[in-house]
């Protein structure tokens, strides 16, 4: 007798299932994903006791007839494939055949079913993939599909779902995703009798407000690039007002939600350091590609897929991105409530929509487009008349904590208008001849107050100075250039154990950054010479708190070691909350802000200018 045997089919289907059905969220997105495929335009997802009592997907798509609702719960039975080459073509999101068998096998299912021109509706029930009944009964067109007591034929699965609130998170998050992803399609979900959600019409502002909280959409950037290889159509998050987690990454490959580490740092790396550490931005993208340039078949969950040529995919993926980002000005806006856009209703004239009822989300309510870093630059500077007053030298280490950088040739402009004025107080800011000088004020010794030509800008002046201190740490470690001051007294350093280890590891870049020290004894060191931005008084304080910063951002984050340094260097040697400024240190601080790559957050992502046009505040004082 032969010792190999064909499994029989409710083996094999339960076998199967531990892919295909891990837990209620899974069940949820096979039935999805077929109900879609019906060509439904209204589905309601129902649950009870987070999926584990009962999962029920209604839908009033094209329906079965008998025969081919009898097969769908086959295994390998699928009306989307006839042979192999399909699967270059695929145009569904299920292809599989083996949802509907596996789910029945551990669970007690029940399908009913009616085409459109059918009298009646079908009803078919089983238990543990065994048929249990078949019947005639009342119904609308579609197709309801109800599991019922999920894995209770296989006790070891069920013992090991989580807790409820954890089930429903899973659950709760696909219906979202497919709720974005179809916007033409009515979505309801009902759990335990209490509706979370109705959707009745197309408007993805409605979701995305309903999900997020009212006036999310506002605060959306709109991505759109297309050629002959890709498309790339969504929105995406500004950084300085969405710090949200990867679940809020919402991908889509030919409008089939996916999973794609490539594609999630590629947009990570996009944002780059606008973003606060370990947060993640808000993506909700659409990516247009050829099926036969994709595989979809990696996994039976159906959510990993696999370019043909990734590195292609990811070229054009980040630069889109990139490019959306910075076209804005991401410094946030203390925005008046602003009037919300009715459901449905038909997008402003001169925007554009594009396909499944997207309406495009406008990016400012008031009448004023985005300011860019120059032109927000050149209204704080609007003031100075077209004098053009010689630059002056740079003052030394002991004169001001803001050591004015050579400003390449390109930048003249800027040179030019660093002026000294140091005047004490706002009354003497604004003492001078009219249009001297821009307006400027310290509040409370923490804010520096702007006035520009389209209302005000409010500036944290500790992370504002991180932010040079930042970029100019960076620069001097690549470019290898000296940077050390020699210290009239050296100032001699103990190190704890620890210290001495994070010490002996950035050594060599800590002598590139312009720290200068020379071994005394075991485990102390003598400071010979700091960088030119370190306050004097401060040098023996710095290192040791620039250490503690390094060991701490090297537990808590995955930096690149010269990029961790740098940020603790500017965390610990910026100005500080509560440090009084003179006008023209503050002046000298907003000019050196606007000189750097990324003015608008620190290192760490935190924002550093926040604005408020004059149209804000006529809104505010009802004067709009």
């Amino acid at each position: 007798m032969p010792s190999i045997a064909r499994l029989p089919d409710n083996i094999a289907n339960k076998i199967s299932a531990g892919e295909v059905v891990q837990r209620p969220a899974s069940v949820v997105k096979e039935l999805l994903e077929n109900a879609i495929d019906s060509g439904a335009d209204r589905i309601s997802v129902v649950i009870r006791d987070a999926g584990k009592e009962l999962v029920r997907i209604i839908d009033n798509g094209r329906g079965m007839n008998r025969e081919d609702a009898l097969l769908s719960v086959e295994r390998f039975a699928t009306s989307k494939l006839r042979d192999v080459a399909d699967l270059d073509t695929l145009g569904t999101l299920g292809f599989r055949g083996e949802a509907l068998a596996s789910i029945s096998s551990v669970s007690h299912f029940e399908l009913r079913t009616r085409e459109a021109d059918a009298p009646v509706a079908l009803k078919f029930r089983y238990e543990g993939g065994i048929p249990a009944e078949e019947s005639e009964v009342q119904g609308e067109p579609g197709t309801t599909v109800s599991v019922r007591n999920l894995f209770y034929n296989v006790p070891a699965r069920r013992k090991f779902l989580k807790s409820n609130a954890t089930e429903y998170g899973h659950i709760f998050e696909l219906v979202r995703s497919f709720s974005l992803a179809y916007p033409e399609i009515g979505w309801q979900l009902v759990n335990d009798e209490d509706e979370l959600f109705n959707f009745r019409t197309p408007d993805l502002l409605e979701r995305l407000d309903t999900f997020y909280g009212k006036g999310f959409a506002e605060s959306l950037v709109e991505v759109g690039e297309e050629n002959d290889y890709l498309s790339i159509r969504g929105y995406i998050g500004r950084p300085a007002l969405q710090k949200r987690k990867r679940l809020d990454q919402y991908f889509f490959i030919n409008r089939r939600p996916v999973q794609n580490r490539m594609l999630t740092q590629a947009l990570q790396q996009a944002y780059g350091e606008l973003l606060v550490e370990r947060q993640a931005p808000f993506a909700l993208l659409f990516l247009g590609i050829d099926p036969s340039r994709v595989d979809v078949n990696v996994h039976p969950a159906k959510l990993e897929v696999r370019f043909d040529d990734e590195r292609s995919v990811r070229n054009m993926f980040y630069p889109v991105i990139k490019r959306a980002i910075r076209t804005y000005d991401f410094s946030p806006d203390l925005s008046a409530a602003a009037p919300q856009a009715t459901p449905g209703s038909a997008p402003a004239e001169g925007s554009s929509s594009f396909g499944g009822g997207y309406r495009t989300l406008s990016f400012q309510e008031v009448p004023e487009r985005a300011i860019t870093k120059t032109e927000l630059y050149g209204n704080y500077r609007e003031g100075a008349l077209g004098a053009t007053p010689s630059a002056p030298s740079g003052p030394s280490r002991q004169e001001t904590m803001f050591p004015v950088p050579d400003v390449p040739a390109a930048r003249e402009d800027i040179s030019q208008l660093l002026r000294s004025s140091m005047h004490e107080g706002p009354d003497e800011a604004e003492a001078g001849p009219k249009g001297e000088d821009p307006k400027i004020w310290q509040l409370h010794n923490k804010y520096l107050v702007c006035q520009i030509k389209t209302g005000l800008m409010i500036i944290d002046q500790h992370v504002a100075h991180e932010r040079v201190l930042y970029e100019r740490a960076v620069e001097v470690m690549e470019s290898s250039v000296p940077n050390s001051q020699q210290l009239l007294f050296p100032q001699k350093v103990e190190f704890k154990p620890w210290e001495f280890e994070v010490f002996d590891e950035i050594r060599e870049d800590l002598y590139r950054l312009g720290f200068n020290l020379r071994p005394f004894g075991s485990r102390a060191v003598m400071i010979e010479g700091v960088p030119q931005d370190v306050r004097p008084g401060s040098e023996v304080t710095i290192l040791q708190d620039m250490i503690a910063e390094y060991r701490d951002n090297a537990q808590r984050l995955r930096l690149e070691k010269r990029d961790n340094l740098a940020k603790s260097y500017s965390c610990r040697n910026a100005i500080m909350t509560g440090q009084k400024l003179s006008v023209g240190e503050m002046r000298t601080l907003i000019d050196n802000l606007f000189a750097t790559r990324e003015p608008y957050s620190c290192p760490h992502g935190r924002p550093v200018i926040i604005k408020m046009s004059l149209a804000q505040l006529d809104h505010m004082f009802g004067r709009s």
